[in-house]
C-alpha cells in the first residue's frame, strides 16, 4: 500500500479513536478496571489468541485463491502459475493486517467502510487486487456467515437450556427466521459469486447509483473474475471452506470467554452456557445498528437485555458492558499503532 493510504487510514482511524475516547466517564473506567482486577489481563490476551482463528480463516482462504485451478475455471485471464508468481503471505504480517482491520471496523461507522478496503489495499501488494479482493470478500461472507450459524445454533441451545415464555418463542421464531434467511442469502453468493450483485444494490440507493455504474462499467471483467475466484472455492475446495467456517464459529464460541471471565468478578457461580447466550443476543442487536461505530449504545443496549433475559441482574448487565468496551479500545488502539508497523516496501 502506498505510504499515503496507510498515513489516511491512521489519522483517519486516530481521529474516531480520539472521538470515541471523549464519551467514556473515565472515573467508571477506573472503578470497572479496579473491580475487574487481573481478569480484565485475561479479557485482554484471550483476544490475542482469538485474532489467531480469524488470521488462520483468512489465511487458509487466500491460500486457496491463489491456486492456479482458479485461473483455469476463468475464460476472461489467465494467471500464471503459484510456485512462478505469488509469493507467500507471512502469517504474522497477516496477524498484523487482521487486527489493524478490525480496528478500523470497530472505529468507522458502517462498519465494513474501514477495515475491508485496507485489508484489500495491503494484500494487494503480495498477489494483486483481484485476488486481495476475492479473499477480503471471501473472509467476511465467511465472518457472518458464521455469525448467522452460530446465532441460530443458539437459539436451540436456548431452548435446551432455558425456561420458554410466549414472548421468547415469538422472539426465537423471528431470530431464527432471519438466521435461515440469511444462511439461504449467503449460500447463493458462495455458488455464485457477491460481488457483481453487491454492485448492483448499490447502483439502486440513491447517493451511491451514479458511482456504483461507473464502477460496474470500468470493472466489469474484474468484477466477474471476483465473482468466478468466490464460487469456486465453495465448489473446488469444500474442505478450505468448511475449514474456515468452523474456524468462525469456535471463534465465535471461545468469546464467550470474554462475558464468563468478567461475570467470574461479581458471580463465581457463573455459567458458560449463559454466557454464549448473552453473547449470542448481544452480538445480534449489537449488529442492527451496524452503523454505529462501536455499537455505542446498541451493545449496552444488548448487554442489558440479554442478562435481564437470563435472569441476570442489571448491574452484572452494565459491568460487562463496560468491561468490553474497554477491551475494544484496548485492541482498537493496538489496531491503530500496527498499521504503521512492518510496512512492505514494494508493491506487485
Amino acid at each position: 500500500m502506498k505510504k499515503k493510504y496507510r498515513n489516511g487510514f491512521f489519522i483517519f482511524g486516530l481521529v474516531l479513536l480520539g472521538l470515541m475516547m471523549t464519551q467514556l466517564d473515565f472515573q467508571q473506567v477506573w472503578d470497572g478496571l479496579a473491580h475487574a482486577g487481573y481478569w480484565f489481563l485475561a479479557v485482554l490476551l484471550l483476544w490475542f489468541f482469538l485474532y489467531f482463528f480469524n488470521t488462520t480463516s483468512w489465511y487458509i482462504i487466500i491460500r486457496s485463491t491463489i491456486q492456479p485451478s482458479y485461473a483455469q475455471s476463468s475464460s476472461l485471464t489467465a494467471q500464471p502459475s503459484l510456485s512462478n508468481a505469488q509469493p507467500k503471505v507471512p502469517y504474522f504480517w497477516l496477524y498484523k493486517v487482521m487486527v489493524s482491520g478490525f480496528a478500523l471496523n470497530y472505529a468507522t461507522p458502517g462498519g465494513l467502510m474501514g477495515g475491508e478496503p485496507y485489508r484489500i489495499m495491503e494484500l494487494s501488494s503480495y498477489i494483486g487486487t483481484e485476488r486481495a479482493s476475492s479473499s477480503v470478500i471471501l473472509h467476511t461472507m465467511t465472518h457472518i456467515f458464521s455469525h448467522l450459524w452460530f446465532w441460530l445454533l443458539s437459539v436451540l441451545l436456548f431452548i435446551i437450556t432455558e425456561p420458554m415464555t410466549p414472548f421468547m418463542a415469538a422472539i426465537l421464531a423471528a431470530v431464527t427466521a432471519f438466521c435461515i434467511l440469511g444462511i439461504w442469502f449467503f449460500m447463493k453468493g458462495y455458488k455464485k459469486g457477491l460481488a457483481n450483485r453487491a454492485f448492483a444494490f448499490l447502483s439502486h440507493i440513491p447517493g451511491a447509483k451514479k458511482w456504483a455504474k461507473r464502477f460496474i462499467d470500468k470493472h466489469h471483467d474484474e468484477l466477474d473474475n471476483i465473482d468466478i475466484q468466490i464460487a469456486a472455492l465453495h465448489k473446488q475446495n469444500p474442505r478450505t471452506f468448511h475449514g474456515a467456517l468452523l474456524l468462525e464459529l469456535a471463534c465465535r464460541f471461545l468469546s464467550a470467554l470474554e462475558i464468563y471471565f468478567i461475570l467470574l468478578v461479581i458471580m463465581p457461580s457463573a455459567d458458560y452456557i449463559q454466557c454464549v447466550l448473552i453473547l449470542a443476543f448481544t452480538s445480534l442487536f449489537a449488529n442492527i445498528l451496524f452503523f454505529m461505530p462501536l455499537q455505542i449504545g446498541g451493545r449496552e443496549g444488548g448487554f442489558m437485555m440479554s442478562t435481564s433475559g437470563l435472569a441476570l441482574t442489571p448491574s452484572a448487565g452494565i459491568f460487562v458492558a463496560l468491561i468490553v468496551r474497554i477491551r475494544e479500545l484496548f485492541w482498537t488502539a493496538i489496531g491503530m499503532f500496527l498499521i504503521n508497523v512492518g510496512r512492505r516496501k514494494t508493491n506487485h
